[in-house]
Parts: structure tokens; sequence; C-alpha cells
């Protein structure tokens, strides 16, 4: 059974994406091995979404290669 890893010392940093007007922000925490996990920088008290680091890295690729267009 996966364990819910401990990010209660995690050192968050906001995304190159985001704006500076407090609008829809995402945080990624680096550096924790074999995860990479997200959270809303408007919620840091809420949940994270806990990703394994090689499906975060296929979808950053596929992302980049414009596998995910809007219609």
């Amino acid at each position: 059974m996966p364990t819910t890893p401990d990010l209660s010392t995690t050192v968050w940093r906001k995304s190159s994406y985001s704006n500076t007007q407090g609008g829809s922000c995402v945080e990624v925490a680096d550096g924790i091995p074999g995860i990479v996990p997200l959270r809303d920088s408007k919620n840091p008290d809420g949940p994270a979404l806990i990703f394994e680091a090689a499906v975060w890295t296929s979808f950053v690729q596929a992302v980049k290669s414009g596998e995910f267009r809007p219609d």
C-alpha cells in the first residue's frame, strides 16, 4: 500500500507560467526522489497531487511535443 510522503518541510516553487496577479498558480517541489508533488499556491495548506517522477516526465514531454492541443 502506498504511503503519503511527509511534505511538511518541502520547499515549493511557483511555476514559471504562473502570473503575478494571484491567478491560477501551480507550485512544484523539486528534489524528492521518485515523486513530483504539485499544489495550488492559493491553498498551500490544502492537498498536494503526487505523481511518480517517470509519469510526470512523460506528461511534460507530451505537452511540449504538442500532444495536448486546445480545440
